[in-house]
Formats: structure tokens, C-alpha cells, sequence
């Protein structure tokens, strides 16, 4: 066929007047052809279906697939995918390196998602085709010469190499949830897993879908799957591409014999959905990827992995393919030098306390057939903390290395576990093991490998009923299995790295039952008095637990010895938890590595405190010791910790043992049982002033709006805007427009039906969303409508314009700054502490409203009149004050008089420990001159911080220098704050710009928000927002003032 014949035929097909973009498949599809005799050119509609393009180009030779075509209607407006076609076309660029997008008349080349050119050989005239023969030329060129020279994409880098099996991993998971939404999945319907698995489809995808839904993880979502198939998939192929030495062409039929035999599960796994039989709907992806691995030398690119590329290179893998499951999963890679440390530490522990005079390698029995020193990580990962183990006893064999393969096989495998439930890591694991054997002399005889037990399992799973006969019987075994360990296998060491994750959607009810028992007060009798315990619900708190459980269940005890954050040692929430420790273990070793860069902690002089992982919180490692003979008494709690920078860590952790670290024996004590160093020397004292949560009985944190981006606005008017929006626009073009998503607590629909169809201006309220930072949103009051938590029981208070609010927190960690502030309006959660401190900000009015609505009240009076507001103390506790100060006591007053003992320099520094355990406590007031002295100054504070008559405020601060005033780069240089390059605020001093108010530094914090976000034009300052700022330098510079007249 000629490109004028093809013209030809596709005017006959026009002509008919029913045609669509399918129909004119047939007539591309022989142009290509004829025109590229040595290559085969597929198109199949099942396949497409599911997200595939229209076309797939291969080599007939290799059948190597070197091209793709997505086709559209004639006539298509966006062959630049910039509208319609975006989402798809962005998406095979991404994972696609030789792609042409095509109307078959304008067709568009990319290579390495890069557009190239484009040609058009026909156009649209009159209701006819023309044929352009001019262009012939260019099109044989351009798209045919393309398609004869295609190969896979160059890779000159690991990092390079993670992003293009990310984007073809992420478009395998798209077509396998594709796949799946076309089937019925309810498992709300289906009985038990017998009678699941008993209905099969005969589509495999969904028969295992549904076999590791029932078998493995019983939470497994079709998304989930997908992302576990492509990540399986992806990282399979590199990890045999990488172990492949025969030289032969890399396809995934061959990738298959690369699986070591050391696991005969993963091999089935690995066969079953990456070679052979696979479903052609996205079985094409996988020809890609192994193709693209067939032209790689990965031993190049990995060159510059000093450790094994298959185990350090997967974090770099899921942080390119998804960096938000990376976290939600908790993969985070242990340093070796961290897991040296601890498994020399557990090895130390077994010889010293145990009376174990080989540590790991005992190879005793405590009653036969078990091992007594029985190791299990329970979050195994890429198996690091394993092959250690295996690293260090091997250690022990230096001497006696005719005995290592026979102990290998009878004395090392058998005792030696893991559990995992991502599969990719899974499989990383097992070949981390095989490999580490290997390098220690271990050959495993060829007719009988022994396996290596690490298990794919829910660790946080109780054991479920044997599972048989189902049709994915190795599955079935494999849950087995993992079942024998949870059920009898008497672990005497758990060790690792347990996943972080505060958002944990680990939930079986096996681990909340067990979990009950952190959620108590020390004495395990009264439930834990906490408004929001949720920080217990952390994946690593629940780790702890699961640990604890196995230990407790040992006779002879044990040794639990993970890595953690650290936030369980102070936290008052978690004060429960630490009694339990204490009730259950002999000895806990806590050695505190911090490096939490939320709390912005330093070292002792000042110095840089840097965290051993590329996380935000610190961490902790944790040893705890049970002899399994403990009576009812309290364990011994020994501490020390480590500041510094990195490498100054790995160097002590190189350098140490648990015997030479300078241990602190601590005596932690009731209510908190601190694991921590404290000086409660006061508490006598502290103890006997009054609390503000007493005082002020009415409170609430502040609101969470889980829409910041949308419903946090800088202006009444883009409130006004962006509701108009909501009422107006369909659901659809509202997720598009301002990037809206459904939630447990917020959908659009339950915002659309709070809000109604008309906009009330008076609710458009103004917000204290940062310090000196008001935003506006529009508050209706419902819960879970246009704001998921309202609080309006609270904040209806406010609504009062001489009403205010004290701000404070349970337990505030920062030395640095008052642990108060003070707002007219309502607050964010995060209104004055910063992201990662545990709780929220509370609001405490000082005024109570006689009325009951708030809506009501502002909707009928614009200024409300004063005798609708009551105070909002305890008649008791005021009581109390004023006998105290031997007067009545005016509220307003008594407010001033707690803000000024708030901001005292003397008062957080004397009270400091007891400042970051629970709400503050002030002194009773005895001396009346001091009570008005600190009454006048802290009224002075409450002003500066409420900007009250701030117009008529002396401003040292400028703005000198002409330009677009647009916030580019912001940075402080003797006295001057840039915020581009040429542009400055004139005269902020040093401690102004580092000054602390809660959480944030608003010299900097302001500044920072109104720099654009990447890909955004910067934003430039409005004279209003030039002067607001000179007024927070005011303010700051006043602060750091009367705190130091305070005292």
C-alpha cells in the first residue's frame, strides 16, 4: 500500500458517514505494513480497552517491541495533549520511549516522553481528504525511518533508570486497575474465602486478586494489587536482569529461571504474573520493560552502588514510582551502620544475660524440634537486619568454616524468619539472603535447596485457619507457613525497622485488641484520659506491641530490639504504653539518636542535629530485655543519646557496643514514666498553681478544613469566589479546576449540600491561620460539610468581635518560644505550633455567648451588644484567684496577668520539663503590685499580638528599593531581609528574624507563604502586605522587649 492508496481508503471510510476513529484502524494498520516490512503491527481492542495504545510496532526478528501509536479521530483538536487528551497522553510519554500520537493524518513523534516533529500527509477539505504529496517525503523520514531505527531509550544512570521503571511501572498499575474495575469484586458478598475462591473467573488476574485478597492481605484493595503487581513486576525483572550472567537476550520468559530456588513460592509467584500465560492486556508493558532491561547495562549504571544495587536501589525505585505510598508504607532504607549496631547489641545481650556463650549462633534446643534462639523481624523488608545476622554469626565460624554449610542447613535456616507484606521487597529479600549465604561460602545442594523463611504476611495479623484445596494451593501454603510461625514458634529475638506511619491503616482486630492495653493510664485500670490518643495508632507503636505479645509468650523471655521515632519516650500521650514496657520487661536500653528536624533540635552548643534517615522525626533505637522470670515489679530503664551530624552517629555506632555506651540508669515515676531524663525537682511547687484548662472549662483545638487549598483563603473576595464555584460548577469540573478529591470526612457533594445555592456573605469569617497571618474561609458550622471539623461548639463563641481567645496547647516542646498566643477568630489546628508536634492548638475563650447560635447572633446584629458575653472560668478555680489576691478579679485582667506569666523568661525557664508535658499552670497571684505590673505588660502583648491599633504604630522597618516587589528568594544579611535579589526590607534585626512565636518564626514563616510554588509566577507584594510586614517586625522587636521587662 501506498500513502496515496491509504489516503484513498480512508476518504472511502469518511465517506460512508458513520465512521469513527476505529474505523479507520485497518487502513493505518496496513500502511505500516506495507511500509515496514521487517516489523509487525498489532492492534488489539481488548487490549486497548484497558489503556494500551492503538498500535504496538515490533521487530518480527526479536519481536522486540520498539514503537507505539494512539490514534484519535480525524479532525482531533489535541494531538498536543494539552486538553482533552492530557491525562492519557502524559501518561505514555512518561513510561513509553518511542511514541507517535496521530488523527492518521497529523502525526506527532515523541522519543523519551521529548516531542521531535511532526508531519501532516493529508488534510480535512470540504467534507473530503486531500492528499499532501508534498510531505511524503518527510513522513517516510520522520515516522517510518523513526520506527526502523527504534531502540529502547539509552540509560546513562541509576538515577535515570529508577525514573523509567517508574513511569512503565506506574502505567502497568493503571491498566491492572483497569483490568479489574471491569469485574465484580464486592467483598462484601462474598461468604468466607473458600466460597470466594470457589467462584472462579477464569481470569487469572482477578482469580489471584481475589486468592491474595482472602489467603494473604484481607484489606487488599484493587488499587493496592495493582500497585503490588507493577512494583513486583517492574523490580522482578531488574533484580533477574541484574543477577543474569548468560549473556542470552533478557525476556521476561527466560527472567523466570533467574529466581532463585531458595524460595519455590516466589518462583510460582514470578512465573505466574510476569512470564508465562500472562494476560495480553498488559502483557505488552512487560515485553517493554524487559526489552528495556535487554539494552541496558545494568552493571554500569549501578556502578556507583557501593553496597548491593538489587537491595539500596529499591528506594530509589518506589521514591520515582510513588513517594507518598514510599511513606504511607514506611520504606525507609536502615543504615548499616544502625543495623550493625543493634544486632551486635542483641548478640551481647544473649552471651551476657542469657547465659549464651555462642549469642546468635546457640544452636541449642529449648524443647525439641525448636531452636531456642529463635530471630524474627517482622517488617523485613529488603531483609538487611537478616542478612546482618547471618553476617555476624558467620563471624563466630571463622575458625570452624568446615562446619558452616552443614549449621547453615541444620542450625541457621531453621530458626532464621522474616515476614513482609509488599511484595517487591519481599522478593529483594529473599535474593538479599541467597546472595549474603553465598558470599559467606554457602552452596545449597542442587537437589534439595532448603528455603529461606521470610514469608509474605501480614505481620500485624493474628494466625488465620489453615487455608486447603483452594486453587492457588502455593499461596495457600504460604500463608501456612507464616501461620506455624504467628501461632507456636516460641521467638526469642524480634529485631528491625518497623514502618512509621501516623496515618496507619494497619487495623485487624487482633492488634486493636491488643493495643487496648497502651491505651490505658499507667496501672492498666482506667481507660487513657486523652482527647485524641491517635498517636498510639502509629505502625510502629503497634510493632512495638505485636513485639511485646511474641516475647511475653516465650518462657524464657527475649530481646526486642528495634529502630523507631523517638516520640514514645516523652510524649504524655503515650505514658500507658511505657508503664506496660516497664510492667513487662527486665532491662530497657533507649538510646536516642533525635535528628528531629521538626522540633529543630541542635546540639548542646548549638551545632547541627542531623537525623540518621532522610525523615523529618527523630529516632530512637529500643532494647528490651525480658528474662521471662520478671516479677510484678518495674524494669530498669537505662538512656543516653546522640547528637550531631550524621557521620558522627555512624562513627559511634561503628565504634560501639551496647557495653560501652555511658549508660544513664533513669527512674521514671508515676503519672508519666518518662523515658527520658527529667528534673522534677519542682513539681511540688508547679503542682500548686492553677491550670488553664481548669480555669477555662470551654476549649477546643482548632478546625481542620482538609481542604486548606481550597477553602483557606487570602481575601472575603476569593471566598466569595471559589463558593460561587461550588455552587455552580458539576462536581467534575470542580475536581479538575482546584484538584478536589472525596475523603472520609469531605466530599464535595456534602459541601455542595451545606452550602445550598446561595452564598451568605456574613459567613465568610476570618481565620487565624498562622501568626499574624489571617486568612478568610466560609464557616457554616456543620460538621463534616464545607469544613470537615468545624469545632462550632467552640468557635460559635468567637463569633463575638470583643471576645477572645487564649492559645495553647497539651504539652508545648519548644524552649524557644512562649507557650501561648492569643486570637480574636477562629483558629487552624495548626495556627501557632507547627506540623509534626504531637496535638493540636487549642482555643480557650474568655467569654461565653447567652446566645445559641452564633449564626443566629451574627446574622441579626453586626456588633453584638456586650451584656451577651459571660465569662468563661470556673467559678471555683476564680474563686481561689481572688482569695488568693484578696479581691475580685476582672476577667480581662486575669487574662493579661496569664499572658504575661506566659511570655516570663524566668517562669518557661524555671518550669520547662513541666511545660511540655500537659496544659500550663499558673501561679496563684499574692502580690498585687506584681499582679498589675504583669497585668499592664501582658495587656501590652496581648495588642502587639492582636495587631490592635497597629495603623498608628512606629515602623523602623522600610522597603527602600524600587521594583516588581515579587518574592523570589528570601534571605537575612546584616539587618536586611531580600526577598529577590535586589529588594529588601530595611532594618529587622537578627533576633526578630530567628524569633519563635509557638512553632513558627513569622519574620520568616510570612515571608515564605507568599513565595510561589514550583511552576507558579512569583507573587509580588501589595503596598498592604509591604506595610502588615513592617507591623510583624513591630510587633516581634516589641515582643522580644517586654518579655526581657517581664522577667
Amino acid at each position: 500500500m501506498t500513502i496515496k492508496e491509504y489516503i484513498q481508503q480512508l476518504n472511502a471510510t469518511l465517506q460512508q458517514g458513520k465512521a469513527t476513529e476505529h474505523s479507520y484502524r485497518p487502513h493505518l494498520q496496513g500502511l505500516l505494513t506495507a511500509l515496514l516490512p521487517g516489523h509487525s503491527t498489532t492492534n488489539e481492542p481488548k487490549r486497548i480497552a484497558c489503556g494500551a495504545p492503538d498500535y504496538i510496532i515490533s521487530a518480527r526478528g526479536s519481536k522486540l517491541t520498539v514503537a507505539f501509536i494512539e490514534a484519535k479521530d480525524i479532525g482531533d483538536p489535541d494531538l498536543d495533549g494539552r486538553r482533552a487528551n492530557r491525562e492519557q497522553f502524559d501518561r505514555y510519554k512518561e513510561a513509553l520511549e518511542n511514541l507517535i500520537f496521530t488523527d492518521y493524518l497529523d502525526f506527532h513523534v515523541y522519543q523519551g516522553g521529548e516531542f521531535v516533529d511532526s508531519v501532516r500527509i493529508g488534510e480535512l477539505k470540504g467534507g473530503k481528504i486531500v492528499h499532501i504529496k508534498e510531505n511524503e517525503g518527510k513522513f517516510m523520514e520522520l515516522v517510518v525511518g523513526h520506527i526502523r531505527i527504534a531502540q529502547p531509550q539509552g540509560i546513562a544512570s541509576a538515577q535515570q533508570l529508577a525514573q523509567i521503571m517508574a513511569g512503565k511501572a506506574r502505567l502497568l498499575a493503571q491498566t491492572i486497575d483497569r483490568i479489574l474495575a471491569g469485574y465484580e469484586l464486592d467483598e462484601e458478598a462474598e461468604e468466607s474465602p473458600l466460597d470466594a475462591l470457589s467462584e472462579e473467573t477464569n481470569v487469572p488476574i482477578v482469580d489471584q486478586f481475589k486468592a491474595f485478597r482472602h489467603v494473604l492481605i484481607h484489606d487488599l484493595s484493587p488499587n493496592a494489587f495493582a500497585d503490588l503487581y507493577a512494583q513486583t513486576i517492574t523490580y522482578g525483572l531488574f533484580a533477574a536482569r541484574i543477577n543474569d550472567s548468560t549473556g542470552d537476550q533478557f525476556t521476561r520468559q527466560n527472567a523466570a529461571t533467574l529466581i532463585p530456588q531458595s524460595n519455590p513460592f516466589l518462583r510460582q509467584v514470578f512465573q505466574t504474573i510476569a512470564t508465562f500465560d500472562l494476560d495480553p492486556r498488559y502483557a505488552w508493558i512487560v515485553d517493554d520493560l524487559a526489552t528495556t532491561f535487554n539494552y541496558v547495562d545494568t552493571q554500569a549504571v549501578m556502578h556507583d552502588e557501593t553496597h548491593d544495587p538489587i537491595i539500596h536501589f529499591y528506594e530509589d525505585f518506589l521514591t520515582a514510582y510513588d513517594p507518598d505510598l514510599r511513606k504511607t508504607k514506611g520504606v525507609w532504607y536502615t543504615p548499616q551502620s544502625v543495623v550493625s549496631f543493634i544486632v551486635r547489641a542483641v548478640d551481647e545481650i544473649l552471651i551476657r544475660d542469657f547465659g549464651l556463650a555462642k549469642g546468635l549462633a546457640d544452636s541449642s534446643t529449648a524443647t525439641a524440634p525448636h531452636h531456642r534462639v529463635q530471630i524474627l523481624d517482622p517488617a523485613t523488608g529488603t531483609g538487611t537486619f537478616l542478612a546482618e545476622v547471618v553476617r555476624q554469626i558467620h563471624t563466630k565460624f571463622k575458625s570452624n568454616k568446615g562446619a558452616w554449610q552443614g549449621y547453615v542447613e541444620q542450625h541457621l535456616l531453621p530458626r532464621l524468619y522474616g515476614f513482609e507484606l509488599l511484595m517487591a521487597p519481599y522478593a529483594i529479600a529473599h535474593l538479599n539472603l541467597e546472595s549474603q549465604l553465598r558470599n559467606t561460602g554457602y552452596t545449597p545442594p542442587p537437589d534439595q535447596t532448603p528455603r529461606i523463611r521470610i514469608y509474605l504476611t501480614d505481620a500485624l495479623e493474628n494466625e488465620h485457619p489453615d487455608t486447603r484445596n483452594l486453587f492457588a494451593s502455593w499461596l495457600s501454603r504460604e500463608a501456612n507457613a507464616a501461620n506455624a510461625i504467628k501461632r507456636i514458634a516460641p521467638v526469642m529475638v524480634m529485631l528491625g525497622n518497623p514502618p512509621y506511619n501516623g496515618a496507619s491503616t494497619n487495623k485487624s482486630q487482633w492488634i486493636m485488641d491488643l493495643m487496648q492495653s497502651y491505651k490505658t493510664e499507667p496501672g492498666g485500670l482506667r481507660k487513657l484520659d486523652e482527647r485524641n490518643p491517635k498517636w498510639l495508632n502509629d505502625d510502629y507503636v503497634k510493632f512495638i506491641r505485636m513485639g511485646q505479645h511474641y516475647i511475653e509468650r516465650n518462657p524464657e523471655g527475649g530481646v526486642l530490639a528495634f529502630i523507631t521515632p523517638h516520640g514514645y519516650l516523652d510524649n504524655p500521650t503515650f505514658r500507658g504504653m511505657r508503664w506496660q514496657l516497664l510492667r513487662t520487661f527486665d532491662t530497657i536500653y533507649l538510646l536516642d539518636l533525635h535528628g528531629n528536624a521538626r522540633k529543630r533540635e541542635t546540639t548542646r552548643d548549638g551545632g547541627k542535629d542531623e537525623n540518621v534517615f532522610d525523615i523529618m522525626q527523630g529516632v530512637s533505637i529500643g532494647i528490651f530485655v525480658s528474662s521471662g522470670t520478671k516479677g510484678k515489679g518495674m524494669g530498669c530503664v537505662f538512656h543516653h543519646e546522640l547528637l550531631g551530624t550524621r557521620e558522627d552517629k555512624f562513627a559511634y555506632l561503628d565504634a560501639g557496643s551496647l557495653g560501652s555506651v555511658p549508660w544513664q540508669e533513669l527512674q521514671p515515676r508515676a503519672p508519666q514514666y518518662f523515658f527520658v531524663p527529667k528534673d522534677f525537682e519542682l513539681e511540688e511547687e508547679y503542682q500548686a498553681s492553677f491550670a488553664i484548662n481548669e480555669l477555662i472549662p470551654q476549649s477546643s483545638v482548632g478546625i481542620v478544613t482538609t481542604k486548606d487549598a481550597f477553602l483557606i483563603c487570602d481575601s472575603p473576595k476569593q471566598v466569595e469566589r471559589r463558593i460561587r464555584d461550588l455552587i455552580a460548577l458539576p462536581e467534575e469540573e470542580l475536581r479538575t479546576k482546584y484538584g478536589l478529591t472525596d475523603t472520609r470526612d469531605w466530599s464535595i457533594a456534602r459541601a455542595k449540600a451545606d452550602v445550598g445555592q446561595t452564598l451568605k456573605p456574613e459567613l465568610i469569617r476570618p481565620i487565624g491561620y498562622r501568626p499574624f497571618d489571617t486568612k478568610f474561609l466560609y464557616y457554616t458550622g456543620t460538621t463534616n460539610g464545607i469544613v470537615a471539623r468545624p469545632r462550632f461548639e467552640n468557635f460559635f463563641h468567637l463569633s463575638h468581635p470583643q471576645n477572645l481567645a487564649l492559645i495553647c496547647k497539651l504539652g508545648h516542646p519548644k524552649d524557644a518560644s512562649a507557650p501561648c498566643f492569643v486570637s480574636r477568630n477562629i483558629i487552624d489546628f495548626r495556627s501557632w505550633s507547627s506540623p509534626g508536634t504531637q496535638g493540636g492548638d487549642y482555643a480557650f475563650p474568655l467569654y461565653h455567648l447567652e446566645s445559641t447560635s452564633a449564626l443566629e447572633l451574627s446574622m441579626s446584629e453586626a456588633t453584638p451588644s456586650p451584656h451577651r458575653l459571660v465569662p468563661n472560668l470556673n467559678p471555683a478555680e476564680l474563686s481561689k484567684i481572688e482569695q488568693a489576691l484578696d479581691e475580685m478579679v476582672e476577667p480581662l485582667q486575669l487574662f493579661d496577668y496569664i499572658y504575661a506569666t506566659l511570655h516570663s523568661l524566668t517562669y518557661r525557664e524555671r518550669y520547662k520539663e513541666f511545660l511540655k508535658i500537659d496544659f500550663p499552670r499558673i501561679p496563684y497571684p499574692t502580690d498585687r503590685k506584681e499582679y498589675l505590673r504583669l497585668v499592664t505588660l501582658g495587656g501590652q502583648l496581648r495588642a502587639l499580638h492582636l495587631m490592635e491599633n497597629a495603623q498608628s504604630w512606629p515602623l523602623a522597618c522600610t522597603f527602600p528599593v524600587e521594583g516588581d516587589c515579587a518574592v523570589e528568594a528570601i534571605r537575612w544579611a546584616d539587618g536586611r531581609v531580600y526577598i529577590n535579589d535586589t529588594q529588601h526590607f530595611e532594618g529587622v534585626p537578627k533576633a526578630v528574624w530567628e524569633l519563635y512565636i509557638g512553632g513558627y518564626q513569622p519574620a520568616q514563616k510570612w515571608l515564605k507563604d507568599r513565595k510561589a510554588k514550583k511552576g507558579e509566577p512569583p507573587r509580588c507584594l501589595s503596598f498592604d502586605d509591604i506595610e502588615h510586614y513592617a507591623r510583624i517586625v513591630h510587633a516581634l522587636g516589641e515582643t522580644i522587649r517586654l518579655m526581657a521587662e517581664i522577667g
